[in-house]
C-alpha cells in the first residue's frame, strides 16, 4: 500500500512539474503568465514539506488546493497556445 501512495505522489509531483515547466517555455506569453503555475509549484512543494516539521494540518489544507490550481492554470495556458497556433496555421501566418 505504501508503493502505491508513493507512486501516486511521485507522479503528481511529475505531472506538476511538467505542467509548469511546458507554460514556463511559452515564449509569446508574458514573463507573470508564464510564472504563476511555477509559483503556485514552489508554494505547493513547500507546503508539503511542512510535514516533515510536524505541521501536516497546513500541508493537507494548502497543498493539495495549489496543486489543482496549477494543473487547472497550466492546462489552460497549453490548450490556449495551441488554439493559437492551430488558428495561425489555418490562416496561413508563420508559426513560431
Amino acid at each position: 500500500m505504501l508503493f502505491a501512495v508513493a507512486a501516486i505522489g511521485i507522479a503528481v509531483f511529475v505531472f506538476t512539474l511538467w505542467c509548469s515547466v511546458t507554460v514556463a517555455r511559452m515564449k509569446d506569453l508574458p514573463w507573470w503568465r508564464r510564472s504563476i503555475p511555477f509559483a503556485l509549484f514552489l508554494v505547493s512543494n513547500i507546503a508539503s514539506a511542512l510535514r516533515a516539521f510536524d505541521m501536516p494540518e497546513v500541508a493537507n489544507a494548502v497543498a493539495f488546493p495549489l496543486n489543482a490550481a496549477l494543473v487547472v492554470v497550466a492546462l489552460w495556458e497549453i490548450r490556449a497556445a495551441r488554439q493559437r497556433h492551430e488558428a495561425s496555421a489555418v490562416n496561413g501566418d508563420a508559426a513560431p
